[in-house]
């Protein structure tokens, strides 16, 4: 099992790879340094992804003042992918089957060939059971072994994920959790979360399984397939709030997937929560996930270098024409 101690060592971990990478090239991010990291997703008013787009097309802003953009790619390159799914007792057996069907599509047909993936199940708390591999064949076995029993710790096993996809090789790093409920046994808070997030250069998707769900587009999480912009209210502090709903993020009264709570912990990133009707959907939503990886884009551009603590703001526009832009919302400058 994933314990408290491991997550504060991978904390570490992940504080020090960006400084052993400052020497090579790439898009590794770096708060508080010079070079500083976005990764951005462009669709147009259907939600489809836009290809094409030149470094002349993008401006980017931080805390409102326009940055120059140094750095610039819009080629598919690998990610460093961790794949978090619910294994709480809620997860029936057929519910499983139709995850573990998804999951090896996903990972055999969809991902590059150069990807790399780790494996976490939750249910009353986190378990790493594969760690990182290029071996689909560790995966898929992985997922198999999955046996539902117990609680949802959802937030805790994002926590414990996070500074593992910190210390992946590849620059881009992505979470994807896989959950059919809303969190019953974290010790964490969505609030906790989310700062632990804005710490981190992650991107973070959530693809959310409810039965009862409708087609209703809400902010960046989608009933079906389109993503667009949800905003978060700002913070006295040193951050924007980053508190849940229902009195700290907790939420335990309901099981059924909350869908506010998990777009809290993805939007910041740039990723993006997907509600689905029913396992049968998985397919899809992760077919859309892997060519949203396939086609974002990358822009770095040099900070201040300012190490305040404090968060600071960025957006990402495209010059002239109508497009919807989904990309990190920040960072803290530690």
């Amino acid at each position: 099992m994933m314990l408290r101690p491991f997550r504060a060592a991978l904390i570490v971990l992940a504080a020090v790879a960006p400084l052993a990478a400052q020497g090579q090239e790439g898009f590794s991010f770096r708060s508080g340094v010079e070079l500083i990291n976005v990764t951005a997703t462009v669709t147009d008013s259907e939600g489809r992804f836009v290809s094409g787009l030149r470094k002349e097309d993008f401006l980017v802003y931080e805390d409102g003042e326009p940055q120059v953009i140094t750095h610039f790619s819009n080629e598919r390159v690998p990610v460093s992918l961790g794949i978090v799914l619910d294994a709480s007792g809620s997860m029936t057996p057929d519910k499983m089957s139709a995850a573990r069907s998804a999951i090896d599509r996903f990972i055999y047909d969809l991902l590059g060939p150069d990807d790399e993936l780790f494996f976490m199940e939750f249910a009353n708390r986190p378990d790493l059971v594969q760690e990182w591999t290029a071996d689909r064949r560790a995966i898929s076995r992985a997922v198999a072994r999955v046996a539902p029993a117990g609680g949802t710790a959802m937030y805790d096993a994002i926590a414990d994920a996070l500074p593992l996809a910190g210390i992946g090789r590849h620059s881009k790093k992505a979470l994807l959790v896989i959950s059919d409920g809303n969190d019953t046994n974290s010790r964490i808070s969505v609030g906790e979360l989310r700062y632990l997030i804005r710490e981190s250069e992650v991107l973070v998707y959530a693809l959310g399984v409810d039965g009862t769900a409708v087609s209703v587009r809400r902010g960046p999480t989608i009933q079906l397939p389109v993503p667009l912009p949800f905003p978060i209210p700002g913070r006295p502090q040193r951050l924007p709030p980053i508190g849940g709903g229902g009195g700290g993020g907790r939420m335990r009264g309901s099981e059924r997937v909350n869908a506010d709570a998990l777009r809290q912990i993805t939007d910041d990133t740039g990723g993006r929560t997907e509600i689905v009707r029913g396992f049968g959907d998985l397919d899809g939503a992760t077919a859309r996930l892997a060519d949203e990886l396939s086609k974002q884009y990358y822009l770095g551009y040099a900070s201040s270098g300012k190490k305040d603590g404090r968060w600071h703001t960025i957006r990402v526009d495209v010059k002239g024409r109508r497009l919807a832009v989904r990309a990190r919302r920040g960072y803290i400058a530690s």
